[in-house]
């Protein structure tokens, strides 16, 4: 049997994963973009035991990621027949995504105070 060592998540990741929810990203989303903010690409494989999530989490929570287009997938082939295996890596540093979070809560924060202006108007019509 072979000895392998992997890479954890230390208290530091798990604080900034902490601090990535509270601003609003799922904790699932949160694990991955900050294992990718530390490599330059990791398979979906070495997500599932260094984040401590199932295949299904890490796929939902990388889709999200890609779709936000803050990460990037690349397929690699595998030997013989069978399914690809799925590399991530980060398409925006971290400034960069930092500054769509703060973009998107300045938007929300529009919207909160559009309606909050809406709802005085309404009720002091009444």
């Amino acid at each position: 049997m072979k000895k392998k060592s992997i890479q954890v998540l230390d208290t530091g990741d798990e604080q900034l994963i902490g601090k990535l929810t509270k601003l609003g990203l799922r904790r699932n989303v949160s694990k991955i973009l900050v294992i990718l903010g530390q490599v330059d690409e990791c398979t979906s494989k070495e997500l599932e035991q260094i984040a401590n999530l199932r295949q299904p989490e890490v796929s939902v929570a990388a889709g999200i990621l890609q779709r936000k287009g803050w990460a990037k997938q690349r397929k690699i082939k595998g030997k013989g027949k069978g399914r690809p295996t799925h590399a991530y890596s980060l398409k925006k540093s971290f400034d960069q995504i930092l500054e769509d979070v703060e973009k998107e809560k300045e938007r929300e924060l529009e919207s909160l105070k559009k309606l909050i202006r809406e709802v005085g108007k309404a009720l002091s019509n009444s």
